[in-house]
């Protein structure tokens, strides 16, 4: 049974989101507050996470950060009651997966939870149990889709789900031009409502954790005018 932690101060929504997830056979825990957020999230496993940007104590883009920052890499849907897309903007840059903007049907958000699930699975059934054989290596880079890990020189690195997903799509396709329509197209699919900057920012994530120097990158070039290129360090 898939566990969800949903986070929202107001016990209405608490109520009505705990009594639609189980009917679609979720586990679920429910908190009013960021840091109980933070304390159950630390201490269970979940496999996502329903967050409320405007929460008691720590806001739910405080709660973000500090999860991302201790390595706690489980989806996260922040909920806002602001339709402006700079609060969805910053909360993509943190960390968070997705947004919906209240008011929702409970479907539509069953429905966006669903929509990652069928994401990942189809990820599952596309790649082969990894090993030391059939891991991705490009540089000192060494991906294992299955795994979900990647090093760098030996040394472990940390993704959020969707930062893994467009790594290794962009490993798989190296020295290869990629639009941006075609990213947003493959990873993000229907889960989301697209923002135009959403593929930037993750690229922007990516570029902080696996190049040297990010402002100067040797694995992942801009395409002015189209998008991106994947290739080898350059020495």
């Amino acid at each position: 049974m898939k566990r969800i932690l949903v986070v929202d101060d107001e016990p209405s929504i608490t109520t009505l989101l705990k009594y639609n997830l189980e009917k679609e056979n979720f586990d679920v825990d429910v908190c009013h507050d960021g840091e109980e957020a933070i304390r159950l999230a630390s201490s269970n496993v979940y496999n996502f996470i329903i967050l409320d940007l405007m929460l008691p104590k720590v806001n739910g883009f405080d709660v973000t950060k500090k999860l991302r920052k201790e390595k706690i890499n489980t989806p996260i849907l922040m909920l806002t009651a602001k339709d402006e897309t700079v609060d969805k903007i910053i909360g993509l840059e943190i960390g968070a997966d997705d947004y919906l903007t209240k008011p929702f049907s409970p479907r539509e958000l069953i429905a966006r939870i669903r929509a990652v699930e069928r994401r990942l699975d189809l990820q599952d059934d596309k790649i082969p149990t990894s090993t030391s054989e059939n891991a991705i290596i490009i540089g000192d880079l060494m991906a294992y889709p299955k795994d979900y890990r990647v090093t760098k020189n030996g040394e472990e690195l940390n993704f959020t789900k969707k930062e893994f997903e467009l790594l290794i799509y962009f490993m798989e396709r190296i020295n290869r031009i990629i639009s941006r329509d075609e990213l947003m197209t493959s990873i993000w699919q229907d889960d989301m409502y697209h923002l135009s900057r959403t593929v930037d920012i993750h690229v922007s994530h990516l570029r902080e954790k696996i190049e040297d120097d990010p402002k100067k990158p040797k694995y992942i070039k801009t395409v002015r005018g189209f998008g991106y290129k994947f290739q080898e360090s350059e020495e």
